[in-house]
């Protein structure tokens, strides 16, 4: 009786053990999410940017001036730009799952189309249309990380999701460039919209909110809640737009010094986004698998930047290093680097003129994690909206940049372009230093 009482107790200490174990082990679901965002990004800068690989053919085809193509590469951001602030306000408003649906199968059906484009304008009107659709990504890719991971983890979460747009173009710039080689130009958009769509769907029927997916479990929650993770419950929704909430966001010193540093961010982000294949293949004379090969480095050394940026800005973040040079550093620092890019004209074999190009783009990189600001000043209702502030502004770089470079090099010479591109990267990194300030979220009075 006794070492059955015996074996009894210990059986009861062995359960409750284990218990207490599951009880104190978190899931970790929102690595899984953090993926499925990845994704996103690589189709949402695959579709916007497939416009470059294509971009000498259709000049050719279609009989188009550097000018012209300069309008072709800034239509994407006509309406991705002004349609940021309400992008913004449906991030905060409505379910990321339903909306994220809708823009990817939206701008993925519009990328399929350009294949059937024949002038300039209706190239042009599918350029605004992707625009318009893509909108809303990046504020609903704030709004997922903010709910779905503390504080000490989002540096490197938005580090992992934005390399997406790196690493998805180092990889895929040469298969786009073969893709287009064996299918042409038109057959890349084809393809490219195909996969969007498929992701599209694929989405719809993954994602969830934190408080609503059923594989998470409670300890998850609380990590995520306790460390500053914001979760907003259905009763803290508040459906009605205030303009009152635009005008405080657009009224904060700290907040214009992030809206202008991500214009000047843009600035670099659009040159290789748009002009660097035809940099490489019309002013470099490489051929279209060479420059897809050579393209593909640069955006390696983004890749690069961006994730080492994130790791280490949360590392000195858990280190008790104060959030304002954990933060500031890596960002201060990309943005004066890429000022390097300004060295390709005073070089002339293509290796020596990658090298500075892949520096500069490295920079690009580590100045990356801007959007941990938006999640660490904007309050906390106001998230979507301040994001949505946020890339408009940057997104009006998209507008102007390609626009300025096309009239830059109407000669053939890219040799101000790129000191145009220089400028911007200074300018960012002044307004990280003396706009920006104190790091701390701004309150509603």
């Amino acid at each position: 009786m006794k070492m059955g009482a015996r074996q009894n107790g210990n059986s009861s200490l062995l359960i409750n053990a284990q218990c207490l174990n599951n009880k104190a082990t978190a899931t970790r679901v929102r690595y899984s999410i953090l993926a499925a965002v990845f994704v996103n990004v690589v189709i949402n800068y695959m579709d916007r940017s497939n416009i470059s690989v294509a971009g000498s053919l259709i000049s050719k085809e279609l009989n188009l001036d550097t000018i012209k193509m300069g309008y072709i590469f800034s239509a994407f951001s006509w309406t991705y730009a002004s349609l940021q602030i309400p992008g913004g306000v449906l991030a905060d408003k409505f379910g990321i799952r339903t909306l994220f649906s809708i823009s990817l199968i939206m701008w993925s059906l519009a990328t399929f189309v350009q294949g059937l484009a024949g002038s300039f304008f209706s190239l042009l009107a599918l350029r605004v249309l992707i625009g318009a659709f893509e909108a809303p990504s990046y504020p609903m890719n704030n709004r997922i990380v903010t709910s779905w991971f503390p504080d000490n983890e989002r540096a490197s979460a938005i580090a992992t999701y934005t390399s997406g747009q790196f690493i998805g173009l180092a990889f895929l710039s040469p298969v786009l460039n073969f893709i287009q080689v064996w299918a042409g130009w038109r057959g890349l958009f084809f393809v490219t919209g195909i996969v969007g769509i498929i992701w599209g769907i694929i989405w719809y029927f993954f994602y969830r909110s934190p408080l609503e997916h059923k594989k998470i479990n409670q300890q998850e929650l609380e990590h995520i809640e306790s460390g500053g993770g914001i979760l907003i419950r259905k009763n803290e929704v508040d459906n009605k737009f205030d303009w009152h909430d635009l005008q405080l966001v657009l009224s904060k010193r700290k907040l214009w010094g992030i809206y202008l540093g991500q214009f000047c961010l843009g600035g670099t982000l659009l040159f290789f986004l748009t002009w660097f294949p035809k940099y490489l293949v019309d002013f470099k004379k490489m051929d279209f698998i060479k420059s897809g090969v050579y393209a593909s480095v640069p955006f390696l050394c983004a890749f690069a930047g961006v994730l080492f940026s994130g790791f280490l800005s949360d590392y000195l973040v858990r280190k008790n290093v104060s959030v304002g040079i954990a933060r500031k550093t890596p960002i201060i620092a990309g943005l004066l680097l890429s000022v390097s890019i300004i060295g390709a004209n005073y070089v002339s074999s293509p290796e020596w003129i990658i090298f500075f190009m892949s520096l500069a783009f490295f920079g690009n990189g580590l100045a990356s994690i801007t959007w941990v600001f938006v999640s660490l000043l904007s309050p906390k209702n106001l998230i979507g909206l301040t994001g949505g502030t946020f890339n408009f502004v940057g997104g009006l770089a998209g507008i102007l940049v390609p626009v300025i470079i096309g009239y830059l090099v109407k000669g053939g010479d890219f040799s101000m372009a790129l000191v145009f591109i220089g400028i911007l990267a200074f300018s960012g990194a002044m307004s990280y230093i003396f706009l920006v300030g104190k790091v701390e979220r701004i309150t509603i009075e």
